[in-house]
C-alpha cells in the first residue's frame, strides 16, 4: 500500500499512560519506535517534546472517552498535525490486542492515509461542555419530579391525576403546604390557582391521603434538589451568554456573529433559541468540513447503514453518531411536528403511515439538518415547503401510488382519462 506520510505516530490512550508509535520510512523499510508516557501535564509535554524532535508530521489517536482531551491540548502545541479518530473506523484484527500492537496499527493507517479525522471542534468546547452539563441536570430536575410524584403516590395522593405538572404554581403551593404540616384537604385545595381545571371535589378526593413525616421529609429533600439544580442551571445560562459573547468577539468582519447564527436557525419550525444554541455547539458554524449535507447527517447519525450482501440490501439500523446531536434534532422535530401547514408535519404524517412514527420522526429530524447544512453553508433563510408539498408531485406518479392501495385493498381498477373539454 502507498505511503502518503514518511514520519508519522499512532497513540493508544488510556487513563493513566499514553503508548506511542513513531513510525519512519528508512528507504523502502518502516522502522517503529515504541514508548510510554504518563498523562500527567509534563510527561505529556515530553511526549511532545519527543515527537517534534523526530520531527513527526502526522499524529493519530482513538476518541477514548475524555482521556483523549489532555493529550490533544498538549499536543496542539507543537508542530504535528492531530487527527483524532473514530475507534469504530480503525478496529484491529480480534486476538491480537495489546497496547503496543493498537499504537503500531494506528501508525501504519494514518502513514497509508487511512485514516478519516473525526471532528473535535474546538472552538465552540466550552460551549459545548456547557450546555451538555445543562441537559445532565435538566435530567436530574426530571428524575427529582418523578420521585415527588411516587413520593406522594406511596402516601396515597393522587396529585398527578388532576393536575399535569406536580411542580407547577397549584401543585408547588400544595406540596409546600404539606411540607410545612398542613394535612386538610380542604385546606390544600384552596391553594389550587383559579384557572385548574379540575373541580374542588376532584382536588379534595386527590388529596385526601395518608402523609406520614417519613413523607414530608422527602418531599422536602427532593423539593430542595429540585430548586438547587434549577439555580445551577440558571448559572450555566449566564455562563452560556459569556461564551457566545466571546465568540462573537473572534468572529472575522465578513461572517454572521454566533447570535445572528442563532437567530437565524429559529426560523425553522420546531428549533427554539436553545436548541439552535445546542445544534450550532455541536456542529460549528464551518460546514466546509462536511463534503455535503449527507455527510452531515450520516455524521449526526441520522441515516441507516448499508447491509448488502450478495445483490441482497437488508434493513440497516441507525448508527449512534452524535447522541447529544441526534437527541435534540429529534425534540426539534416533534416539536416541528405539531407545527400546522408545514412540510415537516406532512413528511411525518407521509412517512409513519409506511414506517411507523420513530422511523418517520428520525427521517424529519434528517430533514431539518439538512435545512441547517445549507443555511449555514449559503447564508441563506429557511424556506418551508409546505404542507401540499407532495401533492405537487407528477401526475402519473400519484396515479400509480393510489392504484396500489387500491390494489392493497382487494381491487382490481381500470383507469380511463376523461375527454377533454370542449
Amino acid at each position: 500500500m502507498d505511503v502518503i506520510h514518511d514520519r508519522v505516530a499512532g497513540l493508544d490512550v488510556h487513563k493513566d499512560t499514553v503508548v506511542a508509535c513513531l513510525r519512519v520510512m528508512s528507504g523502502a523499510k518502516a522502522e517503529r519506535t515504541c514508548r510510554t508516557f504518563g498523562t500527567t501535564t509534563v510527561e505529556l509535554g515530553e511526549l511532545r517534546d519527543w515527537l517534534d524532535g523526530n520531527g513527526c508530521t502526522e499524529v493519530a489517536m482513538e476518541a477514548t472517552g475524555v482521556y483523549w482531551k489532555p493529550v490533544w491540548n498538549i499536543l496542539s502545541d507543537g508542530r504535528c498535525g492531530l487527527i483524532l479518530a473514530n475507534a469504530a473506523h480503525i478496529k484491529a484484527v480480534p486476538g491480537r490486542k495489546t497496547d503496543i500492537n493498537d499504537a503500531m496499527w494506528i501508525a501504519d493507517l494514518v502513514a497509508c492515509g487511512l485514516i478519516r479525522a473525526s471532528y473535535p471542534g474546538e472552538r465552540q468546547a466550552e460551549l459545548r461542555s456547557l450546555l451538555r452539563t445543562r441537559k445532565q441536570l435538566c435530567r436530574e430536575q426530571a428524575s427529582h419530579v418523578q420521585r415527588i410524584q411516587k413520593t406522594l403516590e406511596e402516601a396515597n395522593i393522587k396529585l398527578a391525576s388532576v393536575i399535569s405538572d406536580v411542580l407547577g404554581v397549584s401543585g408547588r403551593r400544595m406540596i409546600e403546604a404539606m411540607i410545612a404540616g398542613v394535612r386538610n384537604p380542604h385546606r390544600l385545595a384552596e391553594l389550587a390557582d383559579r384557572r385548574l381545571k379540575a373541580s374542588p371535589k376532584q382536588l379534595y378526593d386527590a388529596l385526601h391521603g395518608r402523609l406520614t413525616n417519613h413523607h414530608r421529609f422527602l418531599l422536602q429533600l427532593h423539593l430542595g434538589q429540585y430548586d438547587a439544580l434549577g439555580t445551577a442551571i440558571e448559572e450555566i445560562d449566564r455562563q452560556v451568554d459569556t461564551a457566545i459573547a466571546k465568540l462573537d468577539e473572534e468572529v472575522a468582519t465578513p461572517q454572521a456573529s454566533f447570535r445572528a447564527l442563532i437567530a437565524l436557525l429559529c426560523t425553522i419550525p420546531g428549533v427554539s433559541s436553545l436548541s439552535a444554541t445546542t445544534i450550532l455547539a455541536e456542529i460549528g458554524r464551518d460546514m466546509s468540513r462536511f463534503r455535503s449535507a449527507g455527510h452531515l447527517v450520516a455524521w449526526a447519525g441520522l441515516c441507516p447503514g448499508q447491509n448488502e450482501s450478495a445483490g441482497k440490501r437488508r434493513s440497516a439500523r441507525l448508527r449512534k453518531g452524535a447522541p447529544w446531536l441526534k437527541t435534540m434534532l429529534v425534540q426539534c422535530a416533534w416539536a416541528a411536528k405539531r407545527k400546522k401547514d408545514s412540510y415537516y408535519r406532512a413528511q411525518f404524517h407521509q412517512l409513519s403511515r409506511r414506517r411507523g412514527p420513530q422511523k418517520a420522526i428520525c427521517a424529519v429530524a434528517a430533514a431539518i439538518l439538512t435545512a441547517i447544512y445549507h443555511m449555514l453553508k449559503d447564508g441563506t433563510v429557511h424556506h418551508d415547503l409546505g404542507a401540499n408539498h407532495f401533492d405537487r408531485r407528477p401526475t402519473q406518479a400519484k396515479v400509480k401510488h393510489l392504484v396500489a392501495r387500491l390494489a392493497k385493498l382487494g381491487y382490481q381498477v381500470q383507469l380511463q382519462p376523461l375527454p377533454e373539454a370542449a
